[in-house]
């Protein structure tokens, strides 16, 4: 790009090889951006649904995923098109938020392009397609609530919220052991929510994963599970009614922060120096005694003379704690973090009922169990499979299930899913399009079609036919006002979804259809794209 001025000193710009450039303004862009968006959802299309397929990704550094998570096979593609990245933030938003339905949101979105794109070719301009989108989505989630049900649980009765955590997990690879990792989901939330503020804070479930064993051998523990083993070999495997001190200074001599050099030139400084480093070690284990402490957790490394001494006082000790478990150890201990040994006191150790060391296999690994914690609001869930794709797949799985826990504690409103949420919906739109008179009737019908696009996914994802099923499904509806017939992917024999135990939250269904929306009024607003490489 160049500026030059005319003849009266007016500027205007030179453009480098603008002959060759081309750019799409108006309806041409819009439809490159249709077409964009719908390329992305058109990936995901065949993920959707208990007989999903799985993705296969590889990365640049050639670590294979397999996954049918909406969210984790979009944040792993190499999306270049500004557009599709659109599409991308539309999953990752959804899985912030919600936790769930990653998937199904950019389905929903694709569909609403495709209808999007028929009604601009039908000369609609695209403000008021966009207007007519923002009215079904308010029509659609209002009757949401009207068709919603309230899911009534407590502390001793969780199956409404296995039954709800088990429809997440028939869509993964680890469906066959939904209703066992259900109930390790549920429990884990359960154990940690605070129902007077109807939240649950995730960051007090650690989930963990160790190769080896069986998906049926994934377990929950009460407290906290570590990846470390005892610093020494010959100390306690086992600890009774621990007192743990949890340390974030090192079983070191302290260190001056300026440069300093010691000569030594006889055997008596080096037996003093020798004399006075043994003594700090001696004094840092004896605070520890004094206190009561029967357990030392260090977030630092100590030498093996500290260590030896450890053992030798009977003092166990576990090195190289990681900041966030030290963090979830003294919130399920009810201990301390202690900066320094001066500040070690019996109040700050934290209390645990049972401290062990186990061994895994053949590999001599070992890990460190702290359990009947004195505060149970940390808990750990211990999945094992037989490679590193199944446990990460497992570990995705399980962190579905988990919101889908946390956001029944919030709000304990279900529809039924299937598709018979959204083709209750799809039936609502439909009806209301006619008291509108404007041309925006016409996108509030698109709109409709649009919602029946994830039941037609369901059943072609499952082999059925999808036209005849969703019109058979559809019509039942109608005809028995009955909202909770959907699409029968499992041949079980019945439509009603309530019969089938499959279920939706209501805020996850609420806020598929809201970002859906909101992300396609913004692709459908854009008629000019300028990037800096058209100005050379």
């Amino acid at each position: 790009m160049a500026l030059a001025f005319d003849e009266y000193g007016r500027p205007f710009v030179i453009l480098r090889e603008q002959e060759s450039k081309s750019r799409l303004r108006g309806i041409d862009a819009q439809k490159a951006n249709i077409a964009a968006g719908v390329a992305v959802s058109r990936i995901l299309r065949t993920s959707f649904g208990p007989k999903g397929m799985d993705k296969m990704l590889q990365s640049p550094d050639g670590d294979i995923t397999i996954t049918n998570d909406g969210a984790t096979i979009l944040e792993q593609m190499d999306v270049d098109n500004q557009i599709g990245k659109l599409m991308v933030e539309l999953s990752r938003s959804q899985d912030y938020e919600i936790g769930d339905g990653t998937t199904g949101v950019v389905v929903m979105a694709g569909a609403l392009l495709e209808q999007a794109e028929t009604l601009l070719e039908m000369g609609i301009h695209p403000i008021r397609v966009a207007e007519g989108f923002e009215i079904s989505s308010r029509i659609a989630v209002v009757h949401l609530e009207s068709i919603a049900d309230k899911f009534d649980f407590s502390a001793t009765n969780i199956e409404p919220l296995v039954q709800t955590c088990m429809t997440t997990l028939s869509s993964k690879i680890v469906n066959r052991c939904k209703r066992s990792l259900a109930e390790i989901a549920v429990k884990a939330v359960m154990a940690v929510a605070d129902f007077e503020r109807r939240d649950v804070n995730l960051d007090h479930i650690k989930v963990e994963g160790k190769v080896g064993g069986k998906l049926e051998d994934t377990e929950l523990i009460y407290g906290i599970l570590v990846d470390k083993d005892m610093s020494h070999p010959q100390m306690p495997k086992q600890i009774q009614d621990a007192n743990i001190a949890i340390l974030t200074c090192p079983f070191e001599p302290p260190k001056p922060k300026t440069k300093h050099k010691v000569d030594i030139d006889t055997i008596e400084k080096f037996q003093t120096l020798r004399k006075q480093e043994q003594q700090y070690f001696d004094d840092m284990v004896q605070k520890c005694k004094d206190v009561g402490a029967t357990l030392v957790i260090c977030q630092w490394g100590f030498d093996d003379e500290a260590n030896h001494l450890l053992m030798h006082r009977n003092l166990p000790a576990v090195r190289w704690v990681g900041g966030v478990e030290l963090e979830l150890i003294a919130i399920a201990t009810g201990g301390r973090i202690v900066p320094r040994f001066q500040e070690l006191t019996p109040e700050k150790l934290g209390k645990a009922g049972l401290v062990r060391e186990k061994a895994f296999g053949t590999t001599k690994d070992r890990m460190l169990y702290i359990e009947h914690c004195a505060n149970s609001r940390a808990v750990t869930i211990f999945i094992r499979g037989g490679n590193k794709m199944m446990i990460e797949e497992t570990k995705r799985s399980i962190h579905d299930a988990l919101c889908v826990a946390r956001n029944l504690i919030r709000n304990n409103s279900i529809v039924y899913g299937g598709g018979a949420a959204e083709i209750s919906c799809s039936i609502a739109v439909e009806a209301a399009a006619d008291k509108y008179p404007g041309v925006e009737q016409y996108a509030i019908r698109a709109f409709a079609d649009a919602l029946d696009a994830l039941p037609m996914a369901l059943a072609e994802n499952s082999g059925l036919s999808p036209i005849e099923t969703l019109s058979a499904v559809k019509a039942q509806q109608i005809k028995e006002n009955n909202h909770c017939c959907g699409i029968d992917c499992n041949d079980t024999g019945t439509n009603d979804m309530r019969e089938q135990n499959v279920f939706d939250t209501l805020i996850g269904k609420q806020q598929q259809i809201l970002l859906a929306t909101q992300v396609v009024k913004m692709i459908l607003k854009i008629d000019d794209v300028i990037t800096p490489s058209e100005y050379g």
